[in-house]
This record gives structure tokens, C-alpha cells and sequence, in this order.
């Protein structure tokens, strides 16, 4: 799968997997030693993330029912949580840095392409 930004015409991944069981979305990144630069993880049904037990920082966007984006957290670290966006239903978690090399910003609209 392959995330566009639509809005910023720019790629934010090429190779996304999507979570959307309880024990796929429990797990997340957490089995993972790091996560590379075109890489991205899609939560389903997420409106916060916590970092607990993680080891490497990521960013986060998170989107609402319609794919635009409703909350950006960067370089989110170990052992934090992001704050609480109530009109999110997805959260996309991405290789430190991709927010600001994607250029993307609060009410873009996201394209996930299978």
C-alpha cells in the first residue's frame, strides 16, 4: 500500500501495512527494532498512541473517517503517549522526519492506495 499526501502532492510511504485487529493494533511497532524511511504502519480505529515499551521515536498523523488529517505528532519518543485527537479514526505511524519531509499539515487530505 502507498500513502499520497494529495494536498502537498508528495508521498508520505510506499509501504504501508494496516493494524486492524486487537492483537495487530495492541502490537503495533513494538516487535520492530526500527522502521524505515518509506515504511508505515496504519492503526485502525485509533485516536491516541502510546510509546510504551518502544524502542526508536516515530511520527505520527493522524487522520479522520474521510482520510484528512486532523493531528501531527513529531518524533514522538519511548515511553511518552500522544495527546487524544477526538476526530481521528486512524493513526499512521512513520519513520522520524516524514511529517516534515512530506511537508504535511493539519486538514491535508490523505490517499491510501492499495
Amino acid at each position: 500500500m502507498r500513502i499520497h499526501n494529495y494536498s502537498r502532492h508528495s508521498v508520505i510511504a510506499s509501504e504501508a501495512k494496516v493494524a486492524d485487529t486487537v492483537v495487530s493494533r495492541l502490537v503495533g511497532l513494538l516487535s520492530r527494532s526500527s522502521i524505515l524511511p518509506d515504511e508505515a504502519l496504519i492503526i485502525t480505529a485509533c485516536r491516541q498512541i502510546h510509546m510504551f515499551f518502544m524502542r526508536f521515536p516515530i511520527d505520527v498523523v493522524f487522520v479522520n473517517k474521510d482520510d484528512r488529517v486532523v493531528g501531527l505528532v513529531r518524533q514522538i519518543k519511548p515511553w511518552r503517549m500522544s495527546p487524544y485527537f477526538f476526530r481521528a479514526s486512524k493513526a499512521i505511524e512513520l519513520y522520524p522526519g516524514t511529517i516534515e519531509k512530506s511537508r504535511t499539515q493539519i486538514g491535508d487530505q490523505i490517499a491510501i492506495e492499495k
